[in-house]
């Protein structure tokens, strides 16, 4: 894994750890700080007072030293690799967009709640599947506990952290055991970059596939109408021959009327 901070890391590094300074001098106040008043995730205020700006705020503020050391650290660790494949602006679009789907995520399923959403973790989904599209085999080594050491390839570790949201969230919006966590929001943002990283191409490859699929059942009918005209054509040869040889008036009404009738198709066409 190459090393140093890349430019676009580096200015969200410092853009979050000046937010989150702001935020210390009214931290005994906790959700009546003028700072989660204003920018922290608030869904009536969004739905019904069009604060829609807090759909992006709120991804710049953060709960507490820990909620915010392990953002940045994974943002850190992660978002430098891939800033250098992305570029900086398009890592940029990417980050802020998904903190946006993970904002809008948490509104689709929590839309009466009171309680403010804040924290780059939506983003930060973002970020780590972002990491694992681009080196899905590349091995992590995390210390579980703080002492072990595990070892788990980039897709492994990224499926395990969705699949550990999806089932905290259900548990959480479903059966209403609240631990304070917004993990619908991660899945949105995880969701989101996916979406942005790999959303053009897969609906490229499907418009692809639904044109191969219709010039395919064009041509399938092209040949049949072909196929029944050549077969009309045969019959029509085959009554013409049988007139030379015995006369019209030996048709059967049946065969006079299926050449009439196929006489004209091939005439009009």
């Amino acid at each position: 894994m190459s090393h140093g901070l890349t430019p676009m890391v580096r200015n969200l590094l410092i853009i979050n750890a000046a937010v989150y300074a702001l935020q210390l001098p009214w931290a005994h106040q906790g959700t009546a700080s003028p700072l989660l008043h204003w920018f922290a995730l608030w869904p009536p205020r969004v739905l019904h007072q069009f604060a829609l700006w807090q759909i992006l705020t709120y991804a710049f503020l953060h709960g507490g030293i820990i909620h915010i050391l392990f953002n940045l650290f994974t943002l850190w660790i992660f978002g430098c690799e891939v800033e250098r494949v992305l570029g900086g602006r398009k890592f940029l679009f990417i980050y802020l967009i998904s903190a946006a789907g993970a904002g809008l995520c948490h509104l689709l399923f929590n839309t009466h709640s009171p309680v403010p959403v804040i924290g780059a973790s939506g983003a930060i989904y973002a970020v780590l599947v972002a990491f694992a599209v681009l080196f899905p085999d590349r091995v992590i080594t995390l210390l579980l506990f703080f002492v072990l050491p595990v070892q788990l390839k980039a897709k492994h570790l990224v499926a395990l952290f969705i699949a550990i949201s999806l089932f905290s969230g259900i548990e959480s919006n479903i059966f209403g055991n609240r631990d304070g966590v917004a993990h619908l929001a991660h899945l949105g943002g995880a969701l989101t970059g996916f979406l942005l990283l790999r959303g053009g191409p897969m609906l490229d490859s499907l418009l692809f596939e639904t044109r191969k699929r219709r010039e395919w059942r064009h041509k399938a009918e092209q040949n049949r109408l072909q196929a029944r005209q050549k077969a009309e054509r045969d019959e029509i040869d085959r009554l013409l021959d049988r007139i030379n040889e015995v006369g019209y008036e030996a048709l059967s009404r049946e065969e006079k009327k299926t050449l009439l009738k196929n006489s004209k198709k091939i005439k009009d066409g």
